[in-house]
């Protein structure tokens, strides 16, 4: 019986362990500006082409990517190389049921620089709107007296969507496409 009742305790013991590894590991996943203390992806990509060029890709990925790129996009200088947009996407949770359902909408907003042979992102200031717009950033303390589990969903899901979608995409979009010449007969 004590054996059992050691071995319990033991994986309980190691369920609590893993639970708060795993909340820990999400909370590092998400980078915060030192400055603004802000929720903010950015990286200075290396990458074949002009200023031109890169901001010419980066305005086409825009029509690839959004919908009404018009409406997202607010700036759009091809001297400078900058585009600056407001953009917003679709925050879930799964209820005790299991129904997936709306939690809200959290809108960022995104800027993309290009100079010759780089680009720079910067994805920032997450907000969560519902009757009232709430900072993200307070997601990342475990601490808060309001802390709730689903708040580690919700920081996965800004990670996926800024890194695995909006990234991704972006990075794919902006390598140079290989133009192959047929040879005529």
């Amino acid at each position: 019986m004590k054996k059992l009742i050691s071995l319990l305790f033991i994986i309980a013991a190691g369920l609590f362990v893993f639970a708060q590894e795993e909340e820990a590991t999400v909370t590092e996943s998400i980078p915060v500006d030192s400055n603004t203390g802000l929720i903010t992806f950015q990286e200075v990509v290396e990458e074949t082409g002009t200023k031109k060029e890169l901001f010419n890709r980066a305005s086409e990925w825009l029509h690839h990517y959004f919908k009404q790129p018009v409406y997202v996009t607010h700036v759009r200088d091809a001297a400078s190389g900058v585009i600056k947009g407001k953009h917003q996407f679709e925050l879930k949770y799964e209820d005790k049921d299991g129904t997936i359902k709306r939690a809200g909408l959290i809108k960022y907003y995104f800027k993309i620089e290009c100079k010759d042979g780089r680009y720079r992102y910067t994805i920032d200031n997450f907000v969560l709107t519902q009757q009232s717009k709430y900072p993200c950033e307070k997601w990342l303390n475990t601490a808060h007296r309001d802390y709730n589990e689903q708040w580690l969903l919700y920081l996965k899901q800004i990670r996926v969507y800024a890194i695995d979608d909006f990234v991704a995409s972006l990075k794919e979009y902006m390598v140079p496409k290989v133009i192959v010449e047929e040879e005529e007969w």
